[in-house]
């Protein structure tokens, strides 16, 4: 059976970003995950606004960053600044699904794709799934390094990375007052979060390639 090279670069790169880029969107599409730290982070104590308040103002930001509905913060104060940055927030947020979705589909149609017509090539005896798991360790183990000896640098350098030459995410809490209900706390445990989906992501595809052809070794590569 011919093997292909091209093929098996192209399902490491596609399912690494699936990982990657679906380990993302979780904490933007569960909103329980939200909810649950209203009390946990003790926001109503911390701002005096009632738990239904604190909601309805998160479900509206997202409203608009994940729907492209009209922006709002419920009963809370917002500027056209932070406006503005949540619409930045919305691309990004679309980006990821956009990729999530394409990458997730490359993979699907490729390991389709190749019974009875190809065979991927394996480097070392190892699949893409195995490869990709590698790729995507080394995002988490790089960046979660970088967070944890001091997650306020991570912050800024994200922030700088994404929006560039911009500091409309630096909120005044008076003028968008949904930063205080948006706690430095909660994007450190969405951090968190993202960082635990990606890892049991990780395993679950290395842990597929090595069980389910443990020690086999590539045949010889044919274009």
């Amino acid at each position: 059976m011919r093997v292909s090279k091209p093929a098996s670069i192209l399902c490491t790169a596609a399912l690494a970003l699936a990982v990657i880029t679906a380990s993302i969107a979780v904490p933007i599409l569960f909103r329980p995950f939200y909810y649950a730290q209203i009390d946990a982070l003790e926001l109503p104590r911390q701002t005096g606004w009632s738990r239904e308040t604190i909601r309805e103002a998160y479900d509206q930001v997202l409203d608009f960053c994940v729907l492209g509905r009209p922006f709002g913060t419920g009963a809370l104060a917002w500027s056209e600044a932070g406006k503005s940055h949540f619409a930045d927030v919305q691309k990004l947020f679309w980006l990821d699904f956009a990729v999530l979705g394409v990458s997730l589909a490359t993979a699907v149609l490729l390991l389709l794709q190749r019974r009875g017509s190809f065979a991927f090539w394996r480097p070392l005896g190892r699949g893409p799934g195995f490869w990709a798991a590698v790729l995507a360790a080394a995002l988490v183990l790089a960046v979660g390094g970088l967070a944890a000896l001091d997650f306020n640098r991570a912050f800024v350098i994200f922030h700088a990375l994404f929006f560039p030459g911009k500091d409309n995410w630096l909120f005044d809490p008076a003028a968008d007052q949904i930063i205080l209900v948006m706690p430095e706390a909660f994007f450190r445990n969405c951090a968190l979060l993202i960082g635990g989906l990606l890892l049991a992501g990780c395993c679950g595809l290395a842990l597929h390639d090595l069980l389910r052809c443990p020690g086999r070794k590539s045949p010889s590569l044919k274009m």
